[in-house]
């Protein structure tokens, strides 16, 4: 078992000494990969206070021993994991208060655990690992820094071949094979390319929609290294930048300087988001502006912690977030700009993406 996920473990152990717990079952991937370092697609991990078991099926059976060395190996014979599940409690002791991550557990499942064990008080836990997630270690942040690098070499490309004409879907397509072909596994996300009005929506799916002089067109994207996601979004206008576009802009930017300059861990997430809220509705566009300020990137490409106007809990030191204001306008497009931060208890510790923000794109 690695260092780190060794160490993962006992935190784990400790919490279930606190709850009065003698099993946990991890059932959500990006989680048995924190704490495993198992990458596949199918597999429960099991935690007691002395032993660690991953179980998976024939599929798996070679990658878990090579991933997950420590882990004790056990080979599940049917891809259905409660037909297996009393044998496997006895074998381990017969655990009576047992956890399970009900955020991730359907119900189906839940009362199937139940069904085929009557003896077994099963203990819902939320949230204990993505907890742990939310604050990254070095090795983390180099995979996250590495990814961000990607997204930014995209940016920088796709402002290159951006031109009138043009279709979302084409931007979208020139992003993703470079973003490819230059060092990610893998996209974060499906590339966001929304143009004229459709920039009014902020999670638009590209379309056939041709780039036109003078509107906005918003760029979402981010590039995943080894598991770890990053995301960025720049907003371009191609050949002038009329009046409205440079008035809405410069408010976006201002808000996201305010928050980047003020913001600091510890504090609840609505009041980071807050800091650049406040400069929004200043301008007269607090409607504008509908989702949260950021959210948490690391295994998933949103986690831990949220930064919204519901986040009530205290964003950790060491947590990675984007800091993404936008003002939208239906009719008219929208504006948005977001990178990610590393922040601690004294302010952001570092900026990860560094793509340029002038929107303006020359064309000839």
């Amino acid at each position: 078992m690695a260092i780190q996920h060794r160490g993962r473990v006992e935190a784990v152990r400790r919490r279930m000494v606190e709850e009065n717990l003698e099993a946990v079952f991890i059932t959500h991937l990006p989680n048995v990969r924190y704490l495993s370092g198992f990458t596949g697609s199918a597999a429960v991990l099991c935690i007691t206070s002395s032993g660690a078991w991953i179980l998976t099926d024939f599929r798996y059976w070679e990658q878990a021993a090579r991933e997950a060395p420590n882990f004790t190996l056990y080979r599940l014979q049917s891809r259905r994991f409660v037909e297996i599940l009393p044998e496997f409690l006895k074998e381990i002791g017969s655990p009576r208060r047992v956890a399970f991550e009900s955020a991730h557990l359907t119900v189906d499942q839940w009362m199937s655990w139940k069904e085929a064990t009557p003896d077994v008080e099963w203990v819902p836990i939320k949230d204990w690992i993505e907890a742990m997630r939310a604050v990254k270690d070095e090795e983390e942040l180099a995979r996250i820094r590495e990814a961000a690098r990607i997204a930014d070499a995209t940016i920088a490309y796709l402002r290159r071949r951006l031109r009138p004409g043009m279709t979302e879907r084409e931007a979208a397509w020139l992003a993703e094979q470079y973003l490819r072909t230059h060092g990610g596994d893998d996209v974060a996300f499906d590339v966001i390319v929304a143009s004229g009005p459709n920039a009014a929506m902020a999670h638009y799916h590209p379309g056939d929609r041709r780039l036109k002089v003078g509107e906005p067109i918003i760029v979402d994207l981010g590039a995943r290294i080894d598991g770890y996601h990053s995301d960025i979004t720049r907003t371009f206008i191609l050949g002038r930048m009329p009046r409205r576009f440079r008035e809405l802009y410069t408010i976006v930017q201002s808000a996201q300087e305010a928050a980047i300059r003020n913001m600091r861990a510890g504090i609840p997430g609505k009041e980071i988001d807050a800091l650049a809220r406040a400069v929004i509705a200043e301008a007269g566009y607090k409607d504008a502006f509908g989702h949260g300020l950021g959210h948490g990137v690391g295994l998933e490409i949103h986690e831990k912690p949220s930064v919204g106007p519901i986040a009530e809990e205290p964003v950790p030191a060491g947590a990675v977030l984007t800091v993404e204001p936008g003002i939208y306008i239906s009719g008219w497009g929208g504006i948005r700009i977001e990178d990610m931060v590393v922040i601690e208890t004294d302010g952001v510790r570092e900026i990860l993406t560094h793509a340029s923000r002038d929107p303006l794109i020359s064309v000839r």
